[in-house]
């Protein structure tokens, strides 16, 4: 008798090799590195993304193209935010220097996880000390409201 692979299911465990790409290019590629291990549905894939996995053969490789916004939302013009020099003393570094394009990971409030804010813009008091004392961010993450290349290969499923 012979069995056909297993599939994707809500919960399974899988071992994949992955890649996340915008416009922009890559923002995760696992294929030249070693493989991830994931579980589905704890969140660490967008449910978008996890939706296209389900169903799949273990050993299956394939290409999938997210339209813009579904797989990690539009971007909201509320989660750019400045942040003054006091509350990123308190949440990091206090001898930070911020620059544009920077990725900064903050503590979420819990202290559990961490989420990243990318530097927009870096405001200074001209007090010549070089410090900034805002710091604008975007905390949208860096796909949102863009079309996503989703490419996977499936290693093992559990």
């Amino acid at each position: 008798m012979s069995s056909s692979p297993p599939r994707v299911q809500p919960g399974s465990f899988l071992t994949l090799h992955y890649r996340l790409a915008g416009p922009g290019g890559d923002i995760i590629n696992t294929f030249q590195d070693k493989p991830a291990t994931l579980t589905l549905g704890t969140g660490e894939l967008s449910p978008a993304v996890e939706q296209r996995l389900l169903g799949l053969e273990e050993g299956a490789r394939a290409t999938f193209q997210i339209p813009a916004g579904e797989a990690f939302g539009d971007r909201n013009p509320e989660m750019v935010q400045w942040v003054a020099r006091k509350l990123l003393r308190e949440l990091g570094d206090p001898d930070e220097r911020y620059h544009v394009g920077d990725v900064v990971q903050f503590p979420t409030p819990d202290g559990m996880g961490s989420y990243a804010g990318a530097v927009q813009q870096v405001g200074h008091d001209g007090d010549g000390d070089g410090v900034a004392d805002a710091v604008l961010f975007d905390f949208n993450h860096p796909l949102a409201g863009q079309p996503v290349t989703f490419e996977v290969q499936l290693i093992g499923v559990l």
